[in-house]
């Protein structure tokens, strides 16, 4: 008797086990990773000092950072100076004195925000650098490798106009701000390649300041003094809609080869498919975006201390031409937002 009331109480101990198991699987189980990743972005606040709103790079990586704010619960600012380096540099300053979580950072050049960004360092502001690099090494760098860009648009330009290949072994150089990290690394890519084919005359490299319109009339300038030139190489799509026009009036669209870099967007894919650009290298910014997402993420769940590890992604490149532009290759404004 006292077996069977065991073996009796024994199975309703069983059962309401189970009962209980069952209860607990129709309510889920959290996920400690899914409550912690999300309680480490809860009132933390992202910073991004662009060189300037208003154009293509900017909104683009804007427009991602923001949709990642709203979706995980930070506060995400812009602080833009306009195309000014002495408004940028008082922008970081008050953030360092404000102690945002972090910092994005967009470049004008290699020095001119570099003792800044170790101070904000030392505050305990992480930062990660947008495309354009600074001296300082910060928490993170996600961008371009401008000095594999360089290569590839030297490369392209020595298939085209290298002795025997071409019109001319005449080549022209656009750069935009000289002390800027596209202009520094990317020239000395594109010197890594030329210096290996002593035929290539480089006749012309010249600053345009990211302006189409000086870029036009440098490019102008040039080709009456040299109307055999072979190629051109240009730092920024946005300016080189400059260098294009003025091949495209001078008549020679069919004989300089034109070389030029940028984020992808669908302005810079049309000029490739209406002949403008014969060689568009884009780093994507869509792709930068989502990268710089995750090292936002990454950085705001950290413990550790502003600049105590640092790290760099250079995204891959995509060279578009008239053979491969697309949709899928291009992107659009709307799309990101």
């Amino acid at each position: 008797m006292k077996t069977a009331l065991r073996t009796m109480t024994l199975t309703a101990a069983m059962v309401a086990a189970g009962l209980t198991c069952s209860v607990a699987q129709d309510k889920g189980l959290e996920n400690p990773r899914s409550t912690a990743f999300h309680s480490a972005m809860q009132d933390k606040t992202v910073v991004f000092v662009p060189l300037s709103m208003g154009f293509d790079l900017t909104e683009g990586w804007a427009a991602q950072m923001r949709k990642q704010a709203d979706r995980l619960g930070y506060s995400f600012e812009i602080r833009d100076p306009a195309w000014s380096t002495d408004a940028g540099t008082k922008a970081i300053q008050s953030l360092i004195s404000e102690k945002p979580d972090l910092m994005v950072i967009h470049n004008p050049d290699i020095q001119s925000y570099a003792r800044l960004l170790k101070q904000a360092q030392a505050a305990g502001i992480k930062i990660v650098q947008i495309n354009l690099e600074s001296n300082t090494t910060t928490d993170s760098y996600v961008g371009a490798d401008w000095t594999e860009i360089g290569q590839k648009a030297a490369e392209a330009i020595v298939e085209k106009c290298d002795a025997g290949k071409g019109v001319s072994t005449k080549v022209a150089i656009d750069t935009g701000v000289p002390t800027a990290a596209s202009d520094v690394f990317q020239l000395d890519g594109i010197y890594k390649v030329l210096n290996q084919h002593p035929d290539i005359q480089v006749v012309s490299q010249q600053a345009t300041e990211y302006n189409p319109e000086k870029a036009r009339s440098i490019m102008a300038t040039v080709l009456q003094q040299h109307p055999d030139l072979c190629g051109a190489i240009g730092i920024w799509d946005n300016q080189d809609t400059g260098t294009a026009s003025a091949i495209k009036e001078a008549g020679k669209s069919d004989q300089v080869f034109l070389v030029t870099s940028g984020g992808g967007n669908e302005v810079g894919c049309e000029n490739v498919a209406n002949g403008l650009f014969n060689l568009y290298i884009s780093y994507n910014v869509p792709l930068q975006g989502d990268l710089l997402n995750q090292e936002i993420a990454r950085l705001l769940m950290s413990d550790s201390p502003a600049g105590e590890t640092k790290s760099m992604y250079f995204n891959p490149l995509t060279l578009i031409t008239k053979d491969n532009v697309n949709q899928r290759n291009c992107w659009a404004l709307d799309d990101l937002k």
